[in-house]
């Protein structure tokens, strides 16, 4: 894939403390980018870093094999920023605070109408145009101030904490709306404090503490190769005749658990070994009513990093 940003050695320090320590990654185009982090860990000074809000000490950045500078005005003008904390005029309608934004870009006349006309129809606000913000929802609020970041057509959006304190309903359109983002050809750079959209929307994550980057690949990578294995879930009866020592005799199996109608079976990844675990059950007698992988979570293999919930 194309690098569209490229990050290599990046130092930052804070009161002679280093919080940013030499971390590198290339960011590819047309992919969800993810961070992730415990508080604390330097996810939002990267950012801030990436979208010149913040200098830093040491290190390079590179746009599309260009060398940027603090506050570059040829890279702003290709990135949208949808920060953590709302940033509206809230005495002004939602359409006004669009065209404000995108004027900024250099966006003039019919251009500057059916870019925000556009904007507002993707974060389904059409229809509260002409209101001002101040009578918008939490929700609402979050999907315009997404509207204002995108109607210039950015090529890379950095999204800061995008659903925070958002209903359900606003927090399924914006991930909707990402996925879309990209399938046009966006790169999204993003972060969270919710598992479920990482799982949902990344295409690779980038897992930060401490200032540095202990683990990076796609979901299924990370957890291969983190946590090493696999459970089998199977359901039947006469589970409770079998010894479950048989078991332990098969390569790569781990740890064997039976109850309420169920042998819970955790395997070592590499190995592929269902078939000699199934000749156990069906020497034993065992009638086989349901069989199924579960897949490991994003927060299990956060949790083998960090020792951390996210939030901590």
């Amino acid at each position: 894939m194309d690098s569209i940003i490229k990050v290599n050695n990046l130092e930052k320090s804070y009161k002679g403390n280093k919080i940013i320590k030499g971390i590198s990654f290339e960011v590819n185009k047309g992919e969800i980018f993810c961070f992730l982090g415990p508080n604390g860990a330097g996810k939002s000074t990267t950012i801030n870093i990436l979208t010149g809000a913040l200098g830093y000490e040491g290190g390079e950045i590179f746009y599309k094999d260009r060398k940027l500078e603090k506050g570059d005005k040829v890279f702003k003008k290709y990135l949208g920023i949808v920060p953590q904390d709302i940033s509206l005029y809230e005495d002004i309608s939602a359409e006004k605070n669009i065209k404000f934004f995108a004027s900024l870009y250099g966006l003039r006349g019919k251009e500057l109408q059916e870019r925000t006309r556009e904007a507002l129809e993707f974060a389904g606000l059409t229809e509260r145009a002409k209101d001002k913000v101040s009578t918008f929802s939490g929700g609402m609020k979050r999907r315009l101030n997404i509207a204002c970041a995108i109607a210039h057509h950015p090529e890379i959006l950095i999204m800061d904490e995008p659903t925070v304190g958002i209903d359900p309903q606003s927090r399924n359109h914006i991930l909707k709306s990402v996925k879309r983002m990209r399938e046009k050809g966006m790169t999204i750079i993003y972060t969270t404090h919710y598992m479920e959209e990482v799982e949902e929307i990344s295409t690779r994550i980038i897992i930060m503490d401490k200032g540095e980057i202990i683990a990076s690949g796609t979901k299924e990578k990370l957890k291969e190769e983190i946590l090493n294995s696999k459970k089998f879930l199977i359901e039947g009866e006469g589970l409770d005749k079998i010894n479950i020592e048989e078991f332990y005799n098969v390569e790569g199996v781990k740890d064997v658990l039976i109850k309420e109608g169920k042998i819970e079976i955790t395997t070592i990844s590499s190995i592929e070994n269902l078939d000699k675990l199934i000749d156990i059950l069906v020497n034993n007698s065992v009638k086989i009513i349901n069989l199924s992988r579960e897949e490991a979570s994003l927060e299990t293999v956060f949790l083998n990093l960090t020792g951390k919930t996210l939030r901590d």
